[in-house]
């Protein structure tokens, strides 16, 4: 009996970490209130590991979002040692970032601990030390500048107040400098301040009066790779696609983009969900996103991925080739593709990108009645055994073979207990990992919210041999803490 106890009480705290882990592959576009209760909820129940979750996903997680709610959360904690560790890492965002993280405390949090402020002061005059530095700062992030100073009614260095608040920048400021582009009429004048002045395109765009071949090619010549992806749609506008030595010159910077650790798989998938791209701008961006899913994670263990293709399943079948294409390109083990209606559909793709999967899944439609096990017959009949199982559906299912069944037979035949992923879609319910988890099988549920960027935010628990493992290595991530504490004492 006791031990019935401490295993429900242990399957209990394990579930309140992964769901917290499970809540960070949704991406809240800038919809934080949703996900701040939830962060709230998850410090309450086991402060220990929200602490080193969210050290762990500063450091290493994609999604800007959830970034700031974790460093908010740290920074109002009403434990000191997760403060301390907000307060280091605060002084490694940008100003925009920062102003984020005050803006989402003031707000969600009703409060802003002396503690951030003193972290924010310090972060302000460091940056006021060193004048190039700050003009950077001012240049590309005023308004975030000019919030921070003003929100914790910190005053401002002279030179700081003369750029920000009184519009009277010293002559030898970048501010000023921008003043005089802003004046210049001849285009190749624009173009030689704006690469001896590195203006960022944000600003340059703004400041000239017309956007010229020579013009765009000293902003892009400015631009870092991430900065040409996350501005694509806006370069193809303004017609930097059409030119040849522009198009080579982003080509080029693209091409950096595969090398640059800086660079997020997830905002080159945006760029081409949000520009009307040639195909060959749009396979430069597919193979960054490639190389970057292969950085991100191997995935060692043995794999079957079961697409539900049933009636109104388009969007499982989506995100099936998808899944499909991310899974292929970093494992190091078998995977097996199955779509599944009321009979199986094993699925073989001649590569690993997704237009290989696109072509692969090309001939399903969804139909049909659905039986979950059926997808999973292939397998137990060929005795092939993996070691994790997702399942993309919305667990509604009326016909035989049952999924539980099945896989009752799967583990008992073939000696394994595989872990098992449900990638929600739909009206789903959650009936069937309901009755799994109460059969002892380990079950994992995520809920796709329409977000297909967001899908490679699943590859941290693909790639683990194990859920536990994860759970260690994020306890195994040390939290930073101030050196200054013994000067404060």
């Amino acid at each position: 009996m006791l031990s019935q106890q401490y295993e429900r009480h242990s399957q209990q705290e394990r579930d309140v970490r992964l769901s917290l882990i499970n809540s960070l592959l949704t991406t809240p576009h800038r919809e934080l209130k949703s996900v701040a209760s939830f962060h709230t909820e998850a410090l309450a129940l086991d402060p220990l590991f929200y602490g080193h979750l969210a050290v762990w996903y500063l450091r290493t997680g994609q999604v800007r979002d959830h970034k700031e709610v974790f460093l908010a959360t740290l920074l109002t904690s009403e434990w000191e040692a997760h403060r301390d560790a907000g307060f280091v890492m605060l002084a490694d965002l940008p100003p925009y970032q920062v102003a984020r993280v005050i803006e989402f405390m003031k707000v969600h949090r009703g409060k802003v601990p002396r503690s951030t402020r003193t972290a924010v002061v310090r972060y302000l005059r460091r940056r006021e030390s060193d004048p190039s530095r700050f003009d950077r700062a001012a240049l590309r992030a005023r308004k975030a500048m000019k919030y921070l100073y003003a929100t914790l009614h910190i005053k401002p260095a002279d030179r700081a107040n003369r750029i920000l608040f009184r519009n009277d920048p010293p002559r030898d400021s970048l501010a000023y400098k921008l003043k005089t582009l802003t004046k210049a009429e001849e285009p190749v004048e624009q173009a030689r301040m704006i690469v001896e002045l590195n203006i960022p395109y944000t600003i340059a765009i703004g400041a000239v009066h017309q956007v010229t071949p020579t013009v765009l090619f000293a902003m892009v010549n400015q631009m870092s790779p991430q900065e040409v992806i996350n501005h694509m749609s806006s370069l193809q506008k303004r017609g930097a696609l059409d030119h040849a030595d522009v198009k080579a010159l982003i080509d080029r910077k693209l091409e950096q983009a595969q090398r640059d650790d800086r660079v997020s798989a997830y905002k080159a998938k945006v760029a081409i969900g949000e520009a009307k791209l040639d195909e060959e701008t749009r396979e430069r961006l597919d193979a960054i996103t490639e190389r970057k899913i292969r950085e991100a994670g191997r995935i060692t263990r043995s794999t079957a991925l079961l697409v539900d293709k049933s009636a109104s399943m388009n969007t499982a079948i989506e995100i099936g080739k998808r899944m499909a294409a991310m899974i292929s390109s970093v494992t190091e083990s078998d995977l097996h593709v199955v779509a599944f209606d009321t009979a199986p559909y094993p699925i073989v793709a001649q590569g690993t990108t997704l237009a290989d999967w696109e072509k692969a899944f090309s001939w399903l439609r969804a139909g049909n009645c659905t039986s979950l096990g059926a997808g999973l017959l292939p397998l137990l009949k060929g005795r092939q055994p993996v070691e994790q199982i997702i399942v993309v559906t919305d667990e509604w299912e009326n016909t035989h073979p049952y999924f539980v069944d099945v896989l009752a037979r799967y583990r008992t035949e073939l000696d394994i207990n595989p872990d098992v992923l449900f990638i929600h879609v739909g009206n789903y319910r959650d009936t069937m990992s309901g009755v799994l988890t109460s059969a002892g099988v380990p079950v994992e549920t995520y809920r796709f919210d329409g977000d297909y960027y967001a899908l490679p935010n699943l590859l941290p628990l693909l790639s683990r041999p194990n859920r536990v493992d994860l759970l260690m290595d994020i306890l195994a991530v040390p939290l930073p803490t101030r050196d200054d504490k013994a000067q404060v004492a």
